[in-house]
């Protein structure tokens, strides 16, 4: 599959159809930047009337990660990717459309090409942050990502 916006949110359809259903969409995506949109709705509510955390996370884990599988393709190479770790915090009740920007794609460039490089596994932290329709930041997450090449 070549990544691009469309490719990524047909992959939602089929491979993460929870997200999809909840309305997780790539908006834009380049070799530095991928920005994802949620829009609160029934469907992706807590009791509290406002986004769950979760489709918040899936949303902000997309923008991190559509970037690190870019710069895996433009590699060439085999690499597995996961996440280790991930950290949150919340400011603001996120209601509206929600936006996650994740601007870390050079980083992901540079740990996949250390990883062949070497030959060795990486992990590196991506941001992922969310603003609401106002522009207020609603959420900050972090993700530790790890790649590492496939044996062949």
């Amino acid at each position: 599959m070549k990544i691009s916006v469309s490719s990524l949110n047909k992959f939602l359809l089929f491979k993460l159809p929870s997200a999809f259903i909840c309305g997780v969409r790539v908006k834009q995506m380049d070799e530095e930047k991928c920005t994802v949109t949620v829009k609160h709705r029934w469907i992706n509510q807590n009791p509290y009337k406002s986004m769950y955390w979760v489709v918040q996370g899936m949303a902000a884990e997309l923008a991190t990660g559509a970037l690190v599988m870019l710069q895996i393709q433009k590699s060439g190479k085999k690499i597995s990717m996961l996440v280790a770790n991930n950290k949150s915090n919340f400011s603001k009740k996120a209601t509206g459309r929600i936006t996650f920007v994740c601007n870390d794609g050079l980083l992901a460039q540079q740990s996949i090409q250390e990883a062949i490089a070497t030959g060795e596994g990486q992990a590196f932290w991506m941001k992922s942050i969310g603003t609401n329709e106002k522009g207020e930041k609603v959420s900050e997450m972090d993700f530790e990502w790890t790649v590492k090449m496939k044996m062949e």
